[in-house]
């Protein structure tokens, strides 16, 4: 088994939170999805809808409490198989300030005990992929959101993960920095066949990059719709032109904009 056969699916997952205030958040409900190997799917849904958490269910940091997730070779569904490995990319940049970017990104394979000759060649590579080489002496205060962002993203593809995580990995950027980041991204994720999971509020980012988008409901979280994204690859850009693109963003915001009216509604205090 290779780890690009390595598929991962809810099934009819539920998440609830404690409150101090006595009424427990139901964060999401009766989930059930499947993220394909070697494609990248979107999460998009209005704010709150619990779109992180079904990343951090994924990658393990939350257990749901309800329904139940699994790994599974695509080529024997019947087989559940251990987590692939994974690495994240949050929105914010999360670097240690005190390393620099050659630093920054062999951490984790240091961590892993990968040999010093390895660990350069492959950060050299990964620095190289995100366009940042002769920025290897660099400190995290010399560089600019941008350059930050792709330091992240660096120090998770370097560590060659079966799946990458995204999670809103350009939100904290300026809108032109985002577009130039965007189709960086969506180059690499286009040649390297890795698993990705992006989690993002902007339809435009999610048609770049994605070949499924699940968009998901208010609170509670539910699938609302999964679209699949049949858009010619390479993608950039000028892909916004398409007319098909037209119609898949129309239909998203369609979904999207009486999701996020019903999200306003609940979080004013009214009934949805």
């Amino acid at each position: 088994m290779s780890a690009s056969e390595v598929a991962i699916e809810f099934k009819d997952v539920g998440l609830t939170f404690p409150s101090a205030a006595g009424d427990a958040v139901v964060a999401l409900d009766n989930v059930r999805c499947r993220f394909a190997p070697g494609k990248v799917t979107a999460i998009i849904g209005p704010s709150g809808c619990g779109k992180s958490t079904l990343l951090q269910i994924a990658r393990g940091f939350l257990a749901p409490t309800r329904g139940s997730l699994r790994f599974f070779e695509i080529s024997n569904a019947a087989g559940t198989v251990p987590r692939p490995a994974m690495s994240i990319v949050w929105q914010e940049f999360n670097l240690f300030p005190w390393l620099t970017v050659m630093e920054n990104v062999t951490f984790g394979l240091e961590l892993r005990g990968v040999p010093r000759a390895e660990r350069d060649a492959r950060a050299h590579k990964a620095i190289s992929a995100v366009d940042l080489s002769g920025f290897e002496s660099k400190y995290p205060r010399q560089l600019s959101g941008g350059m930050k962002q792709r330091v992240g993203i660096a120090r998770a593809l370097v560590m060659e993960p079966d799946v990458l995580l995204l999670d809103e990995p350009f939100g904290a950027l300026d809108a032109q920095t985002r577009l130039v980041l965007q189709e960086q991204l969506a180059s690499l994720v286009e040649t390297s066949g890795t698993t990705a999971i992006l989690v993002t509020h902007s339809i435009d980012e999610a048609l770049l990059l994605a070949d499924t988008i699940i968009v998901m409901t208010a609170r509670p979280g539910r699938i609302a719709e999964e679209i699949d994204v049949a858009l010619p690859r390479p993608r950039s850009m000028a892909t916004t032109h398409d007319p098909n693109y037209a119609v898949l963003f129309d239909r998203i915001y369609g979904l999207l904009r009486d999701e996020v009216m019903r999200a306003m509604v609940i979080e004013s205090g009214g009934q949805s």
